[in-house]
């Protein structure tokens, strides 16, 4: 028993009609796959659901570009001409828009001024205050965190400046006489607790051999 004829109309169930055209897409597709195919022919299908989703196929021949140029070719009509008249209409817009703001930006420099009444003149010396006072707040902010981060480094030098200081008035100057003995030197250094860790040195050279020939004795 064959399949009744169905009506061809809106399916008004948004669930069956999704189905029916998830169906038919496929079918649609093979179909044009195996007129490709079977035919050599060159097929260029679109379609876009009621869901917004875009679907395609074309031939592996060619490609949707060549498939338009050759239905211009054959039907005499430009499908590109609204499209370059949208993108002119667009051009003109941004360039319009362009010219504004260079003109704005050579009115904030005291350029071009003829053109502007009492009334222009005074809002753009209102915008150009508003400028400024955002511009004097940015450097202020500014010069604050640097002068933060500095006091930050100067405190940890001055910190690191007091450990050294402390680790030099507590060495043992005896380690130091030892030290120099064992190298045949003669040094002296002095340690000055009440003056701030200062450490002075000197060395004494030893006794010369050609001063005992001229009798001058040993120091």
């Amino acid at each position: 028993m064959g399949r009744g004829k169905i009506e061809i109309k809106r399916i008004e169930n948004s669930t069956n009609r999704q189905v029916t055209f998830s169906k038919r897409r496929g079918g649609i597709l093979k179909k044009a796959k195996e007129l490709s195919v079977l035919c050599d022919a060159q097929v260029s299908l679109i379609m876009s659901s009621s869901t917004g989703k875009f679907y395609e196929y074309c031939s592996p021949a060619t490609n949707t570009k060549k498939i338009f140029d050759r239905y211009q070719q054959a039907s005499g009509i430009n499908l590109w001409n609204s499209q370059y008249e949208k993108m002119q209409e667009y051009f003109e817009k941004l360039k319009e828009t362009n010219n504004k703001l260079r003109k704005e930006i050579r009115q904030r420099r005291g350029e071009d001024l003829n053109g502007l009444n009492i009334n222009e003149l005074r809002s753009l010396e209102q915008n150009l205050d508003d400028s400024l006072k955002i511009i004097r707040e940015r450097k202020y902010h500014v010069i604050k965190t640097q002068t933060e981060t500095y006091g930050k480094k100067l405190k940890h030098r001055q910190e690191e400046h007091e450990k050294l200081l402390h680790r030099l008035e507590g060495i043992d100057m005896n380690q130091g006489y030892d030290m120099l003995d064992r190298e045949g030197d003669y040094e002296t250094a002095f340690g000055l607790a009440n003056g701030g860790g200062h450490v002075f040195a000197f060395r004494l050279q030893p006794i010369q051999p050609n001063l005992h020939d001229n009798g001058y004795g040993t120091h």
